[in-house]
Formats: C-alpha cells, sequence, structure tokens
C-alpha cells in the first residue's frame, strides 16, 4: 500500500477545519494592519535560498531539498518563506508602490529534519514581511503582531525575547570579536562549529550541541559592540514596546539560524504545559540589506514566522480547542428516490441563499438520515415526500427542540433566516 513520505501527513476531518479556521482569524488580523496576502512558488531557483537564507545556515548545508528538473535547472523546495517574497517583490517591482509594504503568507515549507512532535519535513508557517522603513517603530509593531494573535488565540504567559545584531560596523566589530575569543577553544567546539568559524562566527552561538558549555556562555555579548546608531535603534524597540504594554526580556544569546538578519531579532514564547523550554512558537527580526543582497534596491525589511504545527499543539495542550466543527444550517431528504430531483434543486437555492447545506445522496432510511444528520449537527432537517412536491408545503423539523414546522416553498428562505438568526442572537 502506498503511504505518505516520512515527515508529511494529510490534511483532512478536524485537521482542515482547524487549519481553515486559523487561516480565517488571521486574514481577519492581517486586514486590521492592512497587510496584503502573498504566495509564491513552493520551489524556485536554488540559488535564491543558498544566497538568501544563507551558505553556513544548517537550512542550507544540510536541510533544503534541492534537485534538477528535466531542464537541468536547480530548483529548491521553499524551506522559508521570506527569501521567495523578497524576490516577489523585486521580480515585481513593488518597491516602486507605495512603501512601507506589509505581506503575509500561510503555506508549506520543507526541511529535510529528524521528524518529531510538532516537527516535519513538510510544514506549514504563517509569516509576515514588512518592507520600506527602517524606523523602530515598525520593529515593535511586528513583535505585537504576534503577541497579539497568541492573545487572541487564548494562550498565556506570552513573552518576548529580544536582542540585537546591530547594524554592518557593529556586527563587523563583534564577528571580530567571537574570532579572537573562539580561536583559542575550537577543538573545545562541535565540528559544525569548528566550519562555522570561519564563514560566520554568529552561528556558533547558535549551536544545540555546545550551547551548555562554559566557553558559550561566556562569549562575547553583542550588546558591548554597538555603535550609538544601533543602540539608539535598540532603544527605541524597547521604547515602543513599552508603550504597547508589551513585556520583553533581552536575550543576548538570540541570534536567529539565518544569516540575513541585522538589528533587532527576536523570538516569542508561551507558558505551554509540558512545552518546557522549547515554547518558543515565533520568531523573526530585521533584515535591512536582504533585499539589495538578492538584487533589489536597498530597502530595509523586518518580519516573523508562525510554525503551525507546534502553535496547534500548544492551543491542544493547553485546551484551547479552535472551531473544528463547520455548522450545518440545513440537512435535506427525500422519502423515496422520486423526490431527488426536488431535493437538489432545493439545496441548491438554499445553498445561493447563503445556508450551509448537505443532502441525502443515496436514498437512506428514515432512521439513517435522521441519524447523518445529528452526526452533521444540522440545525433544520427538510423532508422532502410526494406530498411536500405536490402541495410545495415543506416539512420542517428544528433538529435541537425537535419541534415541526410546515412552511410554504416560497418561504423557506425567510423562515431559516429568522430561526438561525434567532440561533446567532442566542
Amino acid at each position: 500500500m502506498l503511504q505518505k513520505p516520512k515527515g508529511t501527513y494529510d490534511i483532512y476531518g478536524d485537521k482542515a477545519l482547524k487549519m481553515l479556521y486559523f487561516r480565517k482569524l488571521v486574514t481577519a488580523l492581517m486586514d486590521k494592519y492592512n497587510a496584503k496576502y502573498f504566495e509564491t512558488p513552493i520551489f524556485e531557483s536554488s540559488n535564491l535560498f543558498h544566497r538568501g537564507v544563507g551558505e553556513t545556515t544548517d537550512i542550507v548545508s544540510k536541510e533544503t531539498y534541492d534537485f534538477k528538473d528535466r531542464g537541468g535547472r536547480d530548483l529548491t523546495l521553499r524551506p522559508e518563506g521570506t527569501a521567495g517574497i523578497v524576490r516577489c517583490f523585486i521580480e515585481n517591482k513593488l518597491y516602486a508602490d507605495t512603501l512601507p509594504l506589509k505581506a503575509w503568507y500561510l503555506g508549506p515549507m520543507f526541511r529535510y529534519e529528524r521528524p518529531q512532535a510538532g516537527r516535519f519535513r513538510e510544514f506549514y508557517q504563517f509569516g509576515f514581511e514588512a518592507f520600506g522603513s527602517n524606523d523602530a517603530m515598525i520593529d515593535a509593531e511586528v513583535i505585537s503582531i504576534i503577541v497579539n494573535l497568541f492573545n487572541i488565540l487564548g494562550l498565556k504567559g506570552i513573552k518576548v525575547y529580544i536582542n540585537t545584531l546591530g547594524d554592518k560596523e557593529s556586527r563587523e566589530k563583534y564577528r571580530k570579536a567571537l574570532l579572537d575569543y573562539f580561536k583559542p577553544h575550537l577543538n573545545d567546539l562541535c565540528e559544525d562549529c569548528q566550519m562555522r568559524y570561519e564563514k560566520n562566527p554568529l552561528r556558533i552561538l547558535d549551536c544545540k550541541i555546545d550551547s551548555d558549555k562554559d566557553i558559550m556562555k561566556n562569549a562575547p555579548k553583542m550588546t558591548d559592540y554597538l555603535n550609538e546608531d544601533s543602540k539608539k535603534h535598540f532603544d527605541k524597540v524597547k521604547e515602543y514596546l513599552d508603550i504597547m504594554k508589551v513585556e520583553y526580556e533581552v536575550n543576548p544569546s538570540i541570534v536567529r539560524g539565518l544569516d540575513y538578519y541585522t538589528h533587532t531579532v527576536f523570538e516569542v514564547s508561551a507558558d505551554i504545559q509540558g512545552f518546557g523550554a522549547q515554547n518558543v512558537l515565533a520568531a523573526g527580526g530585521r533584515y535591512d540589506h536582504l533585499v539589495e543582497f538578492i538584487g533589489g534596491p536597498s530597502i530595509p525589511g523586518v518580519g516573523f514566522a508562525v510554525g503551525l504545527e507546534r502553535l496547534f499543539l500548544a492551543l491542544e495542550a493547553e485546551g484551547i480547542l479552535l472551531q473544528e466543527k463547520s455548522p450545518l444550517d440545513v440537512y435535506i431528504f427525500g422519502t423515496s428516490s422520486l423526490e431527488k430531483s426536488y431535493v437538489l434543486s432545493l439545496a441548491n437555492n438554499l445553498r445561493m441563499a447563503g445556508f450551509n447545506t448537505e443532502i441525502d445522496y443515496n436514498d437512506h432510511s428514515f432512521k439513517s438520515n435522521f441519524k447523518h444528520a445529528d452526526k452533521l449537527s444540522a440545525k433544520f432537517i427538510i423532508i422532502i415526500g410526494s406530498l411536500e412536491v405536490e402541495t410545495k408545503i415543506l416539512t420542517v423539523k428544528d433538529n435541537q427542540t425537535k419541534e415541526e414546522y410546515k412552511v410554504k416553498l416560497e418561504d423557506i428562505i425567510d423562515f431559516l433566516d429568522e430561526k438561525l438568526g434567532d440561533d446567532d442572537e442566542d
């Protein structure tokens, strides 16, 4: 029997309803921030991700799905969303529009890593990018979007951890300090960190293998190498977070796993029962040179990504249920196969009038149809027999109160509007 690839999963049933509900919630939230929906190809030129994400990252060096198409082109399944959005921004010259431009996306990403709870090889991300402003206010606003989303979802103990990587000048000074510091300790570092030493020593600080060693804990801090402009930017971010009453903590060890970040970087967590230290649910930062590096003009950007699998696990652990059932307004069935055409016509009219409607396709018995209506949580049942067809007076049953009504065909939409409107008010 054919099975899905390791590290992937099917979306159907409750999972599908949960995903659709989340998309609806996020769409409404993004409208409030004047953000526009973007969707980029699932695969792009390998060069985009190797340049944009960074050759020294674990994502590019170990985890990307790279392949050649039949034309011999090097392509990669997207491992994250930012690089593709930046490419779209440049290729379509969106920088010529009014800036800042705010973009959001929600879709599958792909990384070849060890599958575990909340971590898959095909996974879904909700992400947000803002282009065209280097003001610290937009850094703080971007962070607040995640906090507001988590509050809307009902998560508790939301905490923001922030750090700064400074501008190019500050980062270069810090890079030199790290090279000097780690040089006599190279043999104490893991093999990956020894390779990172030459290419990007900041990535050593993001190591999961050596993180508990004293050599890592005593490493130089970025905050000690910031120039005045970088300090001012970071201080402003904190000031704006204070204004919005967003709780945060400065964590110098946050460097993020992607090479393109500058200035503000952040992670957002929540107190999740049983998650321990692995409670980070969103992360992101500022990338002032990525657009230019990929081939566009010099335009700053800032953004974040939320992994949906881990977020849904967190919500489940906290007993927070997203709307998992789409309410069914009406279930219609005929007493015999002779009424099927009438049932279909009525269902089509009700659907076009805005009612969620299902019908019996398989000529089930009375008893089976009522059981099926209960299973679908139908609010009303419409029964069509030869008498209903002849008189154009429908038998309508309230599936909650069990009260039965006789309703003229021409009045059925008004009847349901009134009854279901009353339900909505309750």
